[in-house]
């Protein structure tokens, strides 16, 4: 029997049983976006810095707030002075003696207060600087939900492409069954040896045993994949069956992809000169976090030097004293404005200035390094597709030519013309190959995504690849 023909077989037998509730790349990627760990602590993270870059406004709004208490004392300047507030003073209030020994008073003390920054320059710097940190942390929560895409599509179809490890070395094992079976027949007929038999059981024994294996490596695939996605139920989800054919994959790519790859290969200046197209690099989260990031070191280094400078703040007040209740009697108010200058704080601003110039550098050194890098993403990404798409079609090839010489030794097999060693070495060597073209197909599937996450574009556009068969 024809491997190809078991394999059609097999395909249109287990196809149908795959499709009740499968997962969809659409549905995989909304249900990370919302539900995957990483984009979750992503998401409370760059929220905290959000709301971390409102404290320095402390220093600039204005603020208000009311005051409330209540004091009883003997004390006697505490005494004379809480009646004094509450305009109570008579000619009685001088007698000596109840200056001395004045009997226990008690004051309902209220106020009204309102401060309003004038001139805080640490403040206005400060707060561009947490806006620029929290620029930062936004832009990497953004470049993390890309990135967890790109490992959701790996994951998905690392997923489907082990479950199509399993079906090819099922269909692979059921050929080696029937192999089995026609070599007994041939052994009764007295045309083969025992031998044979042997080596065909021994064959259909390794591919049982490398199924075995295949199941628990699709299994697990799975199982990484509804961890990626974020299941905290450990329910690993149902998946198609089967990749996309080659030219499904190779129709997205050469549409979608391909174009630019030719286009920037074409600049082979820009290339050599290792510049980097900026026009694929303005939507880079990890390297708007990094220009981010050096401007809320520059801007906590301006925070730092305005420290050494002038400080201006005004109050208004309003007070209320009263025996009996909060806010009762007649109030008085009072307005100023404070100017403080730390000429020396015992060197500690000037050790701050120090350390906020080494974190510019330090902001400076990432945003190379993160530039850099993204480069060396690009270029390999380009170089990637244009690789696998060469390797998918020498894979088709071969698998082509396997499967067709596979038939041609099995017929001869049966002539007794080819031994049954090397009839099972064209049928193990048809199964590889068309594993090798399934892992091609993945490959390209994988650079693209790749590619689409080295250019900073939304590598979710591949779910055109659902409907590709």
């Amino acid at each position: 029997m024809r491997l190809g023909a078991i394999l059609l077989g097999g395909w249109l037998t287990l196809v149908p049983g795959t499709l009740l509730a499968q997962l969809t790349l659409s549905e995989a990627l909304r249900e990370a976006d919302r539900s995957a760990f990483a984009n979750r602590v992503a998401a409370a993270t760059s929220l905290a810095d959000r709301a971390r870059a409102r404290l320095p406004l402390k220093g600039i709004l204005p603020s208000a707030r009311l005051e409330s208490g209540v004091v009883r004392t003997t004390d006697p300047i505490g005494a004379f002075g809480t009646t004094l507030r509450q305009r109570n003073v008579s000619p009685t209030a001088f007698d000596p003696a109840r200056l001395n020994y004045p009997d226990a008073i008690t004051n309902f003390q209220s106020g009204m207060v309102v401060e309003v920054p004038l001139l805080n320059g640490d403040a206005w710097t400060g707060w561009r600087a947490a806006r620029a940190a929290a620029d930062a942390s936004r832009a990497s929560g953004e470049w993390t939900e890309v990135t967890t895409r790109t490992m959701v599509i790996r994951a998905y179809y690392g997923a489907i492409l082990a479950a199509e490890k399993v079906q090819l070395l099922a269909l692979s094992q059921h050929a080696a069954v029937a192999n089995v079976r026609q070599v007994h027949a041939l052994v009764e007929q007295g045309l083969v040896t025992k031998a044979d038999a042997l080596q065909a059981s021994v064959h259909a024994a390794d591919m049982a045993s490398q199924r075995l294996a295949a199941e628990l490596d699709a299994q697990t695939a799975r199982e990484q994949l509804a961890l990626l996605l974020g299941r905290q139920d450990g329910s690993a989800p149902n998946l198609p069956s089967a990749l996309p054919s080659d030219s499904a994959v190779r129709a997205v790519a050469e549409r979608d992809t391909m174009p630019s790859v030719l286009a920037a290969t074409r600049a082979g200046s820009e290339l050599s000169n290792g510049a980097l197209n900026r026009a694929f690099l303005v939507t880079r989260g990890d390297l708007r976090a990094a220009a981010s990031a050096v401007n809320a070191a520059k801007a906590d280094q301006q925070r730092a030097g305005s420290t050494l400078l002038p400080r201006v703040n005004s109050f208004a007040r309003f007070d209320w004293n009263d025996a009996s209740m909060i806010y009762g009697g007649q109030k008085n108010w009072t307005v100023g404005v404070m100017a403080t200058w730390t000429l020396f704080g015992g060197g500690s601003e000037l050790a701050d200035l120090a350390v906020s110039k080494a974190r510019v550098a330090t902001a400076r050194a990432g945003e190379d390094a993160a530039r850099a890098q993204a480069q060396v993403e690009v270029v390999t990404a380009r170089r990637g597709i244009v690789v696998v798409l060469q390797r998918l079609d020498l894979a088709g090839q071969a698998a082509t030519q396997s499967e067709e010489a596979h038939r041609l030794i099995e017929k001869r097999y049966v002539g007794g013309l080819v031994t049954v060693a090397e009839l099972l070495a064209a049928q193990t060597q048809a199964t590889a190959t068309r594993l090798a073209q399934a892992v091609a197909r993945y490959a390209v599937i994988d650079a693209l995504a790749s590619y689409r996450r080295a250019t900073g574009t939304d590598p979710g556009a591949l779910t055109v690849l659902e409907n590709a068969r």
